[in-house]
């Protein structure tokens, strides 16, 4: 999925937190996360955008918004919605926060984690998705900002990823907002995906987007939930792979292969375990080494 291997065996990267006095010499068997410094083909692009999934009823937003650069909004279809997201946009504009639409597949009951693509053609999906996005482009006229950019959820994510069906969808109802609202959006997914092939064909930007909490297979692909090890729990692992892609634009896989993986943008879900101190972590730790932390909003591209 766009995602090549670099022909190296993992470095441990990820495997455990180094301490900062750990040995960096040519003999060790590992790198550190304190001596990760950006790699010569990424010198020139110390700019990060640090995204999360919110207005989801879970986990503890207030913070999470403390720290990221921009926000998904759940609209509706798997959770938030209603007085829910108008409160989470509210929350975004008082923090200068870049507010994007998160829709999906209208399955609350499953979170919008079990794909329903063969309930809908391709039409009704798109309305579908138009009436969730702009149900948050409504919320953010009231709260005085401005949509940027959407984000599918869960299953909906991983089918636009790979059938050109939804992605086509997807990008029907972002472009049907965009011309409503007059406003220039972008969407986020995986870099190589049929989302990304689609955007590209259309007027709509793409944005490529990794994440923090997750594995990821050899085929730069995620690890399914399902499968032990998929969710990465423990702060340490999280901060290292979120080091290792924006410094490096490279993962280590749940196999031990390491992968080259590019992202503009690093998320973290808003219902992961800690992830307000996960997001603060990778944050403060970018920042040190002199990554710029915005929103793709307000880089020029």
């Amino acid at each position: 999925l766009g995602a090549r291997r670099s022909g190296r065996q993992r470095s441990g990267l990820g495997s455990t937190y180094p301490r900062r006095d750990q040995d960096t010499s040519p003999g060790a068997d590992r790198r550190t996360v304190a001596h990760l410094k950006p790699s010569p083909r990424l010198a020139c692009m110390p700019i990060i955008d640090l995204n999360a999934d919110v207005g989801e009823e879970c986990g503890n937003d207030a913070a999470l918004l403390d720290v990221v650069t921009s926000a998904n909004v759940a609209a509706g279809g798997h959770a938030g919605g209603d007085e829910v997201l108008r409160s989470t946009v509210e929350q975004c504009a008082r923090r200068n926060v870049a507010v994007g639409a998160h829709p999906s597949y209208p399955d609350r009951a499953n979170f919008g984690r079990v794909s329903i693509k063969d309930e809908y053609e391709v039409t009704h999906l798109t309305d579908v998705l138009r009436h969730q996005i702009r149900a948050v482009a409504a919320a953010c006229s009231v709260a005085g900002t401005s949509l940027t950019h959407v984000k599918a959820h869960g299953a909906l994510y991983h089918d636009a990823t790979n059938d050109d069906a939804i992605a086509e969808s997807f990008i029907a109802a972002v472009t049907k907002v965009s011309t409503e609202i007059e406003v220039d959006l972008y969407v986020t997914g995986a870099a190589g995906s049929r989302l990304q092939d689609v955007a590209e064909a259309s007027t709509i930007r793409f944005v490529a987007e990794a994440f923090v909490d997750r594995a990821y297979n050899t085929d730069g692909t995620l690890v399914p939930r399902s499968q032990a090890g998929a969710v990465h729990d423990d702060l340490p692992v999280a901060v290292s792979q979120a080091l290792s892609i924006a410094l490096n634009g490279q993962v280590d896989t749940i196999d031990g292969t390491v992968i080259d993986l590019t992202a503009r943008t690093l998320c973290v879900h808003g219902d992961s375990p800690e992830a307000a101190a996960m997001a603060g972590a990778v944050r403060t730790e970018l920042i040190a080494r002199g990554v710029t932390i915005t929103p793709i909003a307000d880089v020029d591209t």
